[in-house]
């Protein structure tokens, strides 16, 4: 459903051709609106004050100041922005590092217009997402660290798995045929177990202990 006032976005990329892919995908829904662009995270920042966007597409790796570095100072300012890590790179350290900066999201440059679209709904609903390759990437990685602390159900499991690509609890309770009822108390239970204060903090949680399938 389209909401009556668009998401707000502010694109944050230090390549000219990249912003004007993503101007162009933007126009494209009526639900988006592009409201300011950055070069470099100094920018961002700066932008983040002056626009209050809803969401940022950040990159990474950028000349005068990173978007690690600028991720970080925008989320401890203005936690109600919310923020998807754009990026060419596929290193685990990288994941983590955008993770502990504070994305809600982190997205390939390559993902499709309709996937990003979703995701940055998403995010701006709450959620925390990434994309099933980056997913994967951090359970490869992580694999080899051996048993987690955190002891969850596979079924269990099957839910973090899905709230960490955006399904809703509704969803959720589709895909896995499953009452309504059923899925929210699962999707507690989750909460309860990872000690975790929202659904987003709960995927970074699943993504950190090699939980998520």
């Amino acid at each position: 459903m389209i909401q009556s006032n668009p998401i707000r976005i502010l694109i944050v990329d230090d390549h000219a051709m990249v912003r004007s892919g993503l101007r162009m995908f933007l126009m494209a829904f009526d639900d988006l609106e592009l409201v300011g662009e950055a070069v470099n995270g100094i920018e961002a920042v700066n932008l983040a004050e002056k626009l209050s966007p809803d969401v940022i597409l950040m990159d990474l790796i950028m000349p005068t100041m990173d978007g690690l570095h600028a991720t970080r100072q925008i989320h401890n300012k203005f936690p109600k922005i919310n923020i998807i890590a754009l990026t060419s790179f596929t290193e685990p350290q990288l994941i983590h590092d955008a993770l502990d900066a504070g994305v809600s999201g982190y997205m390939y440059k390559d993902t499709s217009a309709n996937e990003l679209a979703n995701a940055i709904r998403s995010v701006n609903s709450g959620n925390t997402i990434f994309s099933q390759e980056v997913a994967q990437s951090w359970v490869n990685q992580s694999s080899s660290s051996g048993s987690t602390f955190f002891k969850l159900t596979t079924r269990e499991r099957e839910v973090l798995s899905l709230m960490s690509i955006g399904k809703s609890n509704t969803e959720i309770s589709e895909k896995l045929s499953l009452s309504l009822s059923t899925a929210k108390f699962h999707v507690s239970n989750i909460l309860s177990k990872l000690n975790a204060h929202s659904r987003g903090e709960a995927v970074s949680i699943g993504l950190k202990n090699n939980l998520i399938n």
